[in-house]
């Protein structure tokens, strides 16, 4: 069993679980209605202070999203370079994220409960 103790390396692991587990539908998120390809996602990401990220986390990450169905994708000349792989949520990928936003909602909600001493 792991117990948080603030500072220590145990609670700052646990930390990066909880990020890393909602990073997956933050990245559904932000692709809900623009597609976009994967620098961007990190540029976007790190502009949120507490969802700072690296390509080496982003890409795969797509590449999972991509072979579960969640996005699809398709492939664009850039002015700026090599064409570019963009990313948009498909119709699993709406399901998913629509199911965990109900989740979220309701865990976020009873973890805000418990953390105000279970005050109404």
């Amino acid at each position: 069993m792991h117990y948080m103790v603030p500072g220590t390396d145990s609670n700052l692991a646990l930390i990066a679980q909880m990020r890393r587990g909602a990073l997956e539908f933050c990245v559904m998120a932000l692709l809900e209605h623009d597609e976009r390809y994967g620098l961007e996602l990190v540029q976007t990401l790190e502009a949120e202070g507490g969802l700072v990220t690296s390509e080496g986390t982003i890409y795969p990450l797509l590449s999972r999203l991509r072979r579960d169905g969640l996005v699809d994708t398709s492939w664009r000349e850039s002015g700026a370079g090599p064409p570019r792989r963009y990313y948009r949520l498909s119709a699993a990928g709406q399901r998913s994220l629509a199911n965990f936003r109900d989740e979220w909602a309701r865990f976020s909600d009873a973890v805000d409960h418990v953390l105000a001493g279970g005050k109404s």
